[in-house]
Order: structure tokens, then sequence, then C-alpha cells
């Protein structure tokens, strides 16, 4: 009999992690891990915690200049899908480990290469050129960096915490857009407008090639993950072809799941302070303190909802966090909106605690729908597209919407919408957690071996 492979059906994961695998990588190793995720975090949070900054920086005074911020965002970010289809085949193939090493390698170029940049007053509309290629060279190695750490670290973690050990990065990636507001907030406020706009925007950046450059050395000493090394014999050459024929029913399931956490996470954080300020009229200091805030929040909630799926299960976590997403984010942004800093602050709260937790959860549950051979390229077609669109582009469309319908509740609305659309997807999807892994472990065995016989019987009959 062969070793577990994918076998899908409405109460049965599409690939489980084969319980031969026993992880052994150390524990300090594994902190190296989940710490490095700070640097895409820190800089793509960086990008929208400035873009009213950096609106007047690379657009001059151009009344539309933080819409057009916001398109570059959204345009460089149709590279991530790209990166992700890259990365992931050289991590089905090769392994983990050159993914996290070349994604980071990438991120350090384009980071420090930023704050090198010329500004509108010195070079004109080629400013936004430049500052448009390297956040395609950033969006593309992202395409491979969060998908490549999350498995990772799945790989590397006992079957019973993998939903608390993923948290744990996903938490340790806002400890980066906690650094970016926290550092954002300090430029802004200890230094004047004139003096922001001229050199000041570019601190952020070069902190951020600092810490690449560090997580880029610590993460040298990182070996492969042993379930890649278990399963390097029967690396398939085709990872995407086998994907596609295999396991497209836990792609569409991956790309609805991850609308979901993103368009919760990218709405209802990260583009919170543009909306703040562009929209209820906020002072720029008192928006990126509330987005410290909110960053601070999803620090703390994300291990507990790590827990909490380990614990009761992906899908009823899931479930539960789904339903909030439809009922809570139109009044949380339409208190978010008050003057009231009490009620604003409370808003905030929620709202992170939402995303957060979305966030945690999805980190485990999207990558534990595929099996080790293909599930970075798997990851890249459902995952990554899914955060490209929801993610990349839902601050733009977001605030385009918002301008043109005057509606200030639009960001509540989307996230809503994408809620409603998740929910049956997710409650007709597996679960995936290890709290019922020997009764998945013999139901799959089984249907392996209905498989083969399946499989015998027809080359008989031929």
């Amino acid at each position: 009999m062969r070793s577990l492979v994918s076998v899908e059906g409405p109460f049965m994961p599409p690939s489980p992690i084969p319980a031969t695998a026993q992880p052994s990588i150390s524990r300090g190793r594994l902190a190296i891990a989940v710490v490095s995720t700070v640097v895409e975090w820190y800089d793509f949070t960086l990008f929208l915690y400035l873009s009213s900054v950096l609106s007047r920086v690379f657009f001059g005074d151009s009344p539309t200049g933080v819409l057009m911020t916001l398109a570059t965002f959204a345009v460089s970010y149709l590279l991530r899908p790209i990166g992700g289809l890259v990365f992931g085949y050289i991590g089905d193939r090769w392994g983990r480990r050159p993914v996290l090493l070349g994604s980071m390698a990438l991120m350090f170029l384009a980071t420090a290469a930023t704050a090198a940049l010329p500004t509108f007053a010195q070079v004109g509309e080629s400013a936004a050129v430049w500052l448009l290629a390297l956040r395609c060279l950033m969006a593309f190695s992202v395409g491979g960096e969060y998908t490549g750490i999350m498995t990772y670290l799945l790989e590397s973690s006992k079957p019973n915490n993998r939903g608390l050990i993923t948290s744990l990065a996903a938490a340790a990636s806002e400890i980066g857009a906690l650094l970016a507001a926290g550092v954002s907030a300090l430029t802004v406020v200890t230094l004047s407008a004139s003096q922001v706009e001229e050199w000041g925007w570019r601190i952020p950046f070069i902190v951020g090639g600092i810490l690449a450059a560090a997580i880029l050395a610590l993460r040298s000493a990182l070996p492969e993950t042993p379930q890649f090394l278990e399963s390097k014999q029967d690396v398939n050459r085709e990872p995407l072809a086998r994907v596609l024929r295999r396991q497209w029913r836990a792609v569409v399931r991956t790309f609805i799941i991850s609308g979901l956490c993103s368009a919760a996470y990218y709405v209802g954080i990260i583009y919170l302070p543009t909306y703040l300020i562009s929209v209820q009229k906020w002072s720029e200091s008192s928006a990126l303190g509330l987005a410290t805030l909110a960053a601070a929040v999803v620090v703390l909630a994300s291990p507990l909802a790590g827990w909490l799926s380990d614990r009761y299960g992906r899908r009823p976590t899931l479930l539960t966090l789904a339903v909030g997403a439809v009922i809570l984010p139109i009044p949380m942004f339409a208190a978010a909106g008050q003057a009231n800093v009490g009620v604003a602050v409370s808003a905030v709260v929620v709202l992170a605690c939402l995303a957060g937790s979305l966030s945690a959860v999805g980190a485990s549950a999207i990558p534990e729908q595929f099996d080790v051979r293909g599930r970075l390229t798997a990851l890249a077609i459902g995952g990554t597209v899914a955060t490209t669109v929801f993610g990349g582009i839902a601050p733009y469309t977001v605030q385009s919407l918002t301008e043109s319908t005057g509606w200030a509740l639009m960001p509540g609305v989307v996230i809503t919408a994408v809620a409603l659309a998740a929910i049956p997807a997710i409650r007709r999807g597996p679960e995936t957690s290890a709290r019922r892994g020997e009764k998945l472990t013999k139901v799959l065995v089984e249907s392996d071996a209905v498989l083969d016989t399946d499989k015998q019987g027809v080359k008989d009959r031929a």
C-alpha cells in the first residue's frame, strides 16, 4: 500500500500531513522561523501607513495622490501570484529553505532601494515609476514569503499544536506591523511636515532594510523541513499539473477562505489609517496611533485563536469568526469615525480581534488543505491569488468606492459581503486539525486502498 494520498470529500481533508513525519527541528530554530515574518508585514504595512505622506513625496500636490499611491500598491500586488508560482515551484522541487532565503534576499533589495529613491521634487513623474518598480519586486518576493514560512512551520511542528505555532508566526508578523506603525508615528510626530517630505520618510525604509538583512542572516541557519525531506523521493516534477488535476476543490476552498482572511485584515486593519485620514479627516498622528493599537491587539489575539483552533478544530473556529465578520464590520466602521475617542478605540479593538483571529486560524487551516507534494504551488494558486484580489487591490477598491459613493461605511460592506460568500465553503470544507487525527488516518488509509483497487481494476479492464 502506498503512503497517504489526497482523498477529497465533504468531510475529509483533501491532503493530510503524513502521520509518519515527526518534526526534528529545535525550538530555537522554530523561534527563528516564527520571528522572521516581521519584515514582510513591516514593509507592506509601512507603505499603507505612510500612503498620505508618500502621495506627496512621489506624486506632488496632485488631488488624486492618495488614490494613485494606493493604485501603486494594488498594481504591484499583481506580481504576488507570479512570485508565488515561481517560488512555489522552487519549494516543491528543491525544498522550503531556498524559498525562505531567496524571498528574503529580494525583500532586502527592494526595501533598501526604496529608501534611496529620488522624489517628485527631484526627478518629477519618473519618481513614481521607480516606486512602482520596487513595489513590484517586493510583491514578487512576498509571493513566496508568507506561504513559504507558514508551510515551513506547519511541516516542522507537532500535529497537536500546528494551529498555535503558525498563529505565533501570524502574531510575529503583526509585530512587524506594530513596529511599522510605531516607526511611522515617531517619524511623523518628531519631525516637521516639511522634514518628513524632504528626507524623514526614508527613515522607516532604512529600518526595514536593516531588519531584512538581520532576518536573512538568521534564516541561513534553518534546516529543511522534516516532512519535505521524508517525501523528497516522491517530489513531483510537475506540481502545477498535479494540483490542478487532483486538488482543484481544495484550491477553490483555499481561495475563498484566504479571501475572507485578507479582506478582514487588509481592509479592517491595514487600510484603516488611510480611511481615518482621507475619509474621516483624522490627523496623521492620531490615525497612526490607533493603527499601533490595532497591531498590538492582533499580537495578543492571534495565539489565542490558534490555540482555540487546535482545541476545538479549524472549521468551528473559522465558522464562528466568519459569522462575526458578517455582523461586526459595518457598525464598527461607523463607530471608528466617531469623535468620541472611547467609541473609536473600542471599534478598532473589535476589528483588530476579528481580523487577527481570522489570519491566525487561516495560517494553519489553509496549508493543511494540501499534502507536502505540491503544497506551495497549490497555495500560490489559491491563497496568493486571493490575497492579491482581496488584500492588495482591496484598499484601492474600497477607497475608490468610498470616494465615488460618498458612503463612509463601504469598507465594512466589503468585508461583510466576502464573509457571506465564505460561510458556505467553510461549512462544506473538511476538518484538518489533529484533534481527529487517528480517525482521519484510518479513513484515509482505507480510502487509499480503495483507490489502489479501483486503479488496478481499470488497468485490468483495459
